[in-house]
């Protein structure tokens, strides 16, 4: 068997593109209809089957029939119809009337009944949606097997790509659209129409979602998405406190997010004892509505405890927008603006097709009867024709020639009944001639002039509101009106002591704990190196050998005794293999310097703020030079003396105000002890801890500096204390 090579981009263009392009443009992404291929061929098959009116069918009926146009499975086209539905509570205007279990757009576990129990029909909107479908107002296109016509778009009345929500993922790209108020929607399309360049958030207040909530509002952020079709606002639930029941009732959601999922979440921080005023939650939802009840322990403060669960469930979640829709078959990014002057383009392009239907459709019917005012003139003449013609094939080339006719109006002449041959029903049926021609000039008029065609879809819009404005279902929440959760506010706050040993364990001991039993267990050949007196609230930098630092929060290390070996930092914050802690610092508002001793006897001075950040980030690389090894690091928040020690014994007294402030974090530094070729710098450490007979002895105001090899009196000292 032979193989042949083929390049991949040949092997993509051919294989890949077609399936992608098809995902794009057939299935994932809305057009300016506001619909899906699956949803419109869905909601055509329900139109041609004549649910805009009468009762309810079965929804298996309306499953096997849009399997001439769609062709699928009946459960993925059963799903389709689902969230369609008035029962399922996905849009803010279902599309379908139901009757039946439909699931709920708020459960991720409520199961929708099988086909074959529910019923349907198209809810009263679709009339808007399908006004003059049969008016060549769109294109059809043959079905997959050639059998049937469908229509390539649905002639909507209204922006419904703005009014009901649609999310897609599609091969390389994503589409997903929030919902928007009807009304609001038409009032600012009406705007939009008036003037193209209207400050669209004075009409469009907001997104607004079938589950309700609160959004939390932020101009600049809503501007954002208004202008670019990008962005994103957090919405969160509506909840009230029963004082006689000492619960909260949860009755509102985010349409992101599920009762299933938030429940879930608030047992798991339950258990994990980061929500102690909590005694049980259970889901409560029942044909009234949804309803979350939370029961709390007695003295809980409800609106206290909110604004936590807030921040640590998805009580609040974030809606990301990305107004992705296809025009013309080409996928475009598109803000409200945009998204209204394609709809403007689509909407005036119909109306157009319409009234030339209209245009067609009334002159031939005005053709008709001008030729039936001929026969008028002289109806004995007519019968007198059709009575002497002998053969049947020429009684319409006969008219023709009588009355100076053409075919159309001799055929129609010729079909007109032996009773309707007298004069009242001609007269009835030419009276209409000067109206029609009336009426013909006024759509020749409109069909001619775009403003004309403007306020006809103004006026649409403005029955539309009327006739199906609803309230906002989702309130919308001023930033001040927030109380946001800090999480600093519920921790316990205590005094502490951090013990770093040499082979990176971490002992977070209390104060109460160390007067009980103050001797320190550790590892076999393991040293304690650092020692820091802190708080609870405070946050910790731990470097590492590989230049790196992690952050963590103090409360974030579980409490240990000394007779315990502590957290082993390398494991607990996710080191590389290898990676071993060089040293921490504590801090809790970023103030003061880091000096990183290096082997070199150079010492980089970094300002601590240089690792604050805004975001929650656990690790910083190139938190210092790798130029040298790391010997020591110290974070101090005021000027200090410390005492250098060389591997050949010198040492070297300095104030740490000689050594210039870094910018950046990785700065090699400045030379501080001059070092011989074969000799390093071995330790660091204050001077206080040094004991020293004269420490000026050693002191040196300028550097760098050699520095001074250690006096008998000295080394003895420090020989037996220190090393």
């Amino acid at each position: 068997m032979t193989h042949t090579e083929q390049p991949i981009t040949q092997t993509l263009e051919q294989n890949y593109m077609p399936y992608a392009m098809s995902v794009i443009i057939s299935r994932a992404i809305p057009e300016i209809d506001g619909l899906k291929p699956s949803h419109r061929k869905l909601l055509y098959t329900m139109y041609k089957m004549g649910l805009l009116s009468g009762n309810r069918t079965k929804s298996a009926n309306v499953v096997g029939q849009t399997m001439k146009l769609n062709p699928h499975g009946d459960m993925a086209i059963y799903e389709t119809l689902v969230r369609l539905t008035q029962g399922n509570d996905a849009l803010l205007h279902p599309f379908i009337d139901s009757k039946g279990n439909f699931g709920k757009q708020y459960s991720r576990d409520m199961a929708y009944a099988a086909s074959r129990y529910t019923e349907v029909k198209l809810s009263a909107i679709c009339q808007e949606v399908f006004s003059d479908i049969d008016k060549n107002t769109v294109d059809f296109i043959d079905n997959y097997d050639g059998t049937m016509k469908e229509p390539t778009l649905l002639p909507a009345r209204f922006p419904n790509i703005l009014v009901n929500p649609n999310q897609g993922i599609a091969v390389g790209m994503a589409s997903n659209l929030c919902s928007f108020n009807l009304k609001e929607v038409c009032d600012t399309t009406i705007a939009y129409l008036k003037n193209p360049n209207c400050d669209i958030i004075k009409t469009l207040t907001a997104p607004d979602f079938s589950t309700g909530g609160e959004l939390l509002y932020d101009e600049h952020a809503m501007r954002e998405i208004y202008k670019t079709g990008r962005g994103g606002f957090k919405v969160r639930a509506k909840y009230a406190f029963d004082k006689k029941n000492n619960c909260i009732d949860i009755t509102e959601i985010p349409y992101t997010t599920t009762v299933e999922a938030i429940i879930d979440k608030i047992i798991e921080l339950i258990k994990q004892g980061k929500v102690r005023e909590i005694n049980d939650v259970r889901d409560e939802t029942d044909l009234n509505g949804l309803k979350i009840t939370i029961d709390l322990k007695r003295g809980t403060d409800a609106d206290k405890l909110m604004p936590r669960l807030f921040k640590l469930t998805p009580l609040m979640d974030s809606f990301g927008c990305n107004f992705n829709i296809l025009v013309g078959n080409v996928p475009k990014v598109l803000g409200v603006a945009g998204i209204l002057g394609e709809w403007t383009r689509f909407r005036m392009d119909c109306l157009k097709r319409q009234l030339s239907f209209d245009i067609e459709k009334k002159s031939d019917r005005l053709h008709l009867l001008m030729g039936l005012e001929k026969i008028l003139l002289d109806i004995d003449k007519a019968i007198k024709i059709i009575r002497e013609t002998e053969k049947e094939s020429d009684v319409i080339p006969n008219l023709i020639e009588g009355f100076d006719i053409d075919d159309i109006q001799a055929e129609f002449i010729a079909e007109i009944k032996l009773r309707n041959i007298n004069k009242e029903y001609i007269l009835k049926r030419t009276q209409d001639i000067e109206e029609l021609i009336d009426e013909i000039a006024a759509l020749r008029a409109t069909l001619g002039d775009d403003d004309k065609i403007k306020q006809l879809i103004i006026g649409q819009l403005k029955e539309i509101a009327k006739k199906y404005g609803k309230d906002r279902r989702t309130a919308v929440v001023s930033p001040d009106e927030v109380e946001e959760y800090v999480e600093q506010e519920q921790i316990d706050d205590y005094n502490l002591t951090l013990f770093l040993t040499r082979d990176g364990y971490l002992k977070k001991v209390s104060h109460v704990s160390l007067r009980a039993a103050s001797e320190q267990k550790l590892k076999e050949g393991d040293d304690i190196v650092q020692t820091i007196e802190t708080t609870n609230k405070t946050e910790i930098l731990v470097f590492s050998d590989k230049c790196s630092v992690y952050k963590t929060k103090a409360y974030e290390i579980n409490d240990c005794k000394a007779s315990q070996l502590g957290e082993y930092l390398p494991g607990v914050l996710n080191m590389d293999d290898g990676e071993k802690v060089a040293g921490i610092a504590v801090t809790c508002d970023y103030t003061g310097f880091m000096l990183f001793c290096f082997e070199n006897g150079k010492i980089a001075k970094v300002g601590i703020a240089s690792y604050a950040t805004k975001l929650n980030r656990k690790k910083l690389a190139n938190a210092y030079s790798g130029a040298s090894r790391l010997v020591k690091v110290f974070h101090f928040t005021e000027e200090t003396d410390l005492a250098a020690f060389s591997s050949i014994d010198k040492l070297l007294v300095f104030n740490t105000a000689a050594i210039a402030m870094k910018s950046t974090r990785d700065s090699q530094g400045v030379n501080v002890m001059t070092l011989k070729k074969s000799a390093v710098l071995r330790d660091i450490k204050r001077l206080e801890d040094v004991p020293l007979a004269d420490p000026k002895y050693y002191k040196t105001k300028n550097i760098p500096a050699v520095g001074c090899f250690l006096r008998d009196e000295d080394s003895k000292t420090i020989q037996t204390s220190l090393f």
